[in-house]
């Protein structure tokens, strides 16, 4: 009994270019800073999506409770659009979904976003619903694992929906290094899976993970009274570097596999530096990661809707062969590292 990613559906919000951002909004607030300007100009990003751009409205002053208002205003329906486009391009109707399990970590309200789109979808009064909060850039792997789980044990098609509105959570522009970068990277993306039993175009193989509590603090996530308040330390993808490597190999190793053999890799893009690292300790070709830095070009850092992304665009970009391995890694607060196997399948969609 396996279980498979049929489909994948996204929905972006408006478009907003990188450029844009630094001469008609950040610019002035740092100061024409040079060193903020080459921060932004480095990000790796073109543009960026948001539901709430601050070159329409500045939310950097505004309370929690109104960023939340914001939420729940935007978010059912983008996430409506993601989850109906997937179903759509996996011939499913909303009827036949035996769970559905939302991701997000920017927004909270109860009856949840899982309630919402229920409702709004039409979803079997017997569906199953989970609601996974605030893990961060991460969590679509350990959500998918959990997904696959219901998906073998009850043999019924599952739908997992990570929807993240990071622009909600601008803070006040400072000349703290940390919040420039979070200014310079971060999007919004809904993005829906949907995982069949034996029927789709990825198996999902195996999934595993490694924490470095003591490194717990140089990436956070922190409710504020303003908003949710992004860390990100200069030494994240130094720590990273020290435990993918392991984490990969004993992954493969597991299920009789080197490295070299993998055909792609869906890494999530928190940053040029930490696919970088990536890169470097993986002894990777540039090619190998240009899915996730396309996805970051086009859409900057969406939190964990973006490991989605780079797995949608690899499956566009790539020529895989039946039985071909792909991995998909992300990281997050923790600091955490999450990879997931994958193996092209014969009969995909």
């Amino acid at each position: 009994m396996t279980a498979h990613i049929a489909a994948i559906g996204t929905a972006l919000p408006p478009v907003v270019e990188q450029s844009d951002l630094w001469d008609d909004h950040f610019r002035a607030r740092l100061n024409g800073s040079r060193a903020a300007g080459r921060i932004f100009a480095g990000a790796g990003v073109r543009r960026r999506h948001a539901v709430v751009s601050p070159l329409d409205h500045d939310v950097s002053e505004c309370t929690t409770g109104e960023r939340m208002r914001l939420y729940d205003q935007n978010a059912r329906p983008l996430g409506h659009a993601a989850v109906t486009a997937a179903l759509s391009s996996a011939g499913l109707e909303p009827a036949e979904v035996g769970q559905l399990t939302v991701v997000s970590c920017t927004g909270y309200a109860a009856p949840g976003l899982d309630v919402q789109l229920a409702a709004s979808l039409d979803l079997a009064p017997d569906a199953q619903r989970l609601l996974v909060g605030h893990m961060g850039c991460y969590a679509a792997l350990p959500a998918l694992a959990t997904v696959t789980d219901f998906v073998t044990a009850h043999r019924r098609p599952a739908v997992l929906l990570c929807l993240e509105l990071t622009s909600l959570h601008v803070q006040p522009s400072t000349m703290d290094v940390e919040q420039i970068v979070s200014h310079a990277l971060f999007g919004d993306a809904a993005t829906a899976l949907v995982v069949r039993p034996d029927e789709g175009s990825l198996q999902v193989v195996a999934t595993s993970a490694v924490t470095d509590p003591a490194s717990a603090g140089h990436m956070t996530w922190t409710v504020t009274d303003h908003g949710f308040r992004m860390t990100l330390s200069r030494q994240v993808p130094e720590v990273l570097g020290k435990h993918l490597r392991h984490a990969v190999e004993r992954l493969l190793a597991d299920n009789g596999l080197t490295v070299p053999e993998v055909r792609g890799w869906a890494v999530h893009p928190g940053g040029p530096r930490i696919l970088d690292t990536v890169g470097h300790e993986l002894g990777l070709p540039s090619r190998a990661l240009e899915p996730s830095r396309h996805v970051l070009r086009e859409h900057g850092n969406c939190s964990s809707a973006t490991v989605v992304l780079v797995l949608d665009e690899l499956l566009r970009s790539t020529a895989l062969r039946p039985g071909d391995p792909v991995v998909a890694m992300a990281f997050g607060p923790g600091l955490t590292l999450y990879v997931t196997l994958f193996r092209h399948h014969l009969q995909a969609r």
